[in-house]
């Protein structure tokens, strides 16, 4: 039986290349949650006017790999520092944030914020919120870095990012 984890830490291209190699993750969706509208599209959503965050959906097999370390994980691959971007990527679309599915996703995500809190130069601004509609983004924009990985933001961006995650989580790769 799986679980379902919804992370936002940035462009979703980022976070959906590395959890497609973590083992135990089953599908990877990028998409919008978080937000006022219905069915946003990519314009919408990067225009900033819908208030949805670009966020990663996670089928997890917990038998394999556990919520605590999805979010582990998570808080490597991000910086959740920073308020509304990532790196050069500006707005409330790149918000830090995870989507609880339960009292028991909240409660370790809390958890586990806190513990990150010492790790961090400064304050956590990630946010945590109960689920909200999830609407899966374009077609294109699945499994993108696969498909376009000499695309400039994915060589200069995304790669490193998967890179440095391959490195420290060797023992999660599928």
């Amino acid at each position: 039986m799986t679980e379902t984890a919804i992370l936002g830490g940035g462009c979703f291209w980022c976070t959906e290349a590395v959890y497609m190699e973590v083992k135990g993750v089953t599908s990877v969706e990028s998409g919008y949650t978080g937000g006022q509208s219905e069915h946003p599209t990519y314009e919408q959503v990067c225009a900033g006017d819908t208030g949805h965050a670009e966020v990663v959906k996670l089928e997890f097999d917990p038998s394999v790999i556990s919520y605590r370390d999805l979010l582990e994980i998570f808080f490597t691959i991000h910086d959740p520092t920073t308020l509304n971007r990532q790196g050069n990527d500006i707005g409330t679309q790149y918000r830090s944030v995870i989507y609880y599915q339960s009292p028991q996703q909240e409660a370790m995500a809390r958890q586990v914020i806190s513990e990150m809190a010492h790790v961090w130069d400064a304050p956590i601004v990630t946010e945590l919120a109960p689920a909200q509609p999830f609407y899966k983004a374009e077609d294109y924009h699945q499994d993108y870095f696969r498909q376009h990985p000499m695309q400039g933001y994915c060589a200069f961006v995304v790669a490193p990012k998967l890179d440095k995650f391959r490195k420290t989580y060797a023992s999660r790769l599928k």
